[in-house]
């Protein structure tokens, strides 16, 4: 499991396992990224993160308030290639993303204002280490229907790891057989299953 600490001091080359290096954002990439992604942020509003798969039980941020949500127009699905983490390019598995369409339940994390930035560029190094998702902000409900403005990462269906087909008979046998340097990718969809069974939530990505 990823901890703070091992994050603030990973190499990105080489501590999720092996992954060709054009595929790897450099830091001054991510960097760029973040900023570009501030600088569309709609509001002042405190910043708002989403989970909705490992963040959900292991967000390695800090936060202030953690809220069951809901985000419409957007799925989760089991559509990311896995060559790193809890899989390998020998034998890949399966991470979740969000695609279009429908909503999702998951976990609102409210960054402390007094230390987004360092808050948000751990969060960067960890989400954006090829890529392969696409920050944007939209808005979230949270459970007691207050509305926020919140950030969340989506699949980028053009990017070379996005997997179209999430039929179960599809997926199972790779979540099955892939590990890697941070476990296996059953520990991940078995976690999952267990925190949204503690929040009462439901979904139809479950294999």
């Amino acid at each position: 499991m990823l901890t703070r600490d091992f994050l603030q001091k990973a190499d990105c080359k080489t501590a999720f396992g092996i992954i060709d290096e054009s595929l790897l954002l450099t830091p001054e990439q991510r960097w760029a990224s973040l900023a570009c992604t501030l600088s569309r942020q709609p509001d002042n509003s405190p910043v708002w993160i989403f989970g909705y798969g490992s963040l959900m039980w292991n967000p390695i941020f800090e936060a202030e308030e953690v809220r069951p949500a809901t985000l419409t127009g957007w799925h989760r699905a089991f559509c990311l290639r896995l060559i790193s983490g809890r899989g390998t390019s020998s034998q890949p598995g399966r991470m979740l993303a969000l695609k279009e369409g429908g909503q999702t339940t998951g976990l609102a994390f409210r960054l402390p204002e007094d230390r987004l930035h360092e808050e948000l560029e751990l969060l960067w190094k960890r989400e954006m280490l090829t890529g392969c998702y696409i920050p944007i902000w939209s808005e979230l409900t949270l459970d007691g229907g207050d509305s926020v403005t919140e950030l969340a990462f989506v699949m980028d269906s053009c990017h070379p790891f996005f997997e179209a087909d999430t039929r179960s008979q599809v997926i199972t046998p790779l979540i099955a057989c892939a590990s890697g340097p941070l476990g296996t990718n059953a520990q991940y969809l078995f976690a999952l299953e267990q925190e949204l069974n503690n929040y009462g939530m439901q979904d139809d990505c479950m294999v």
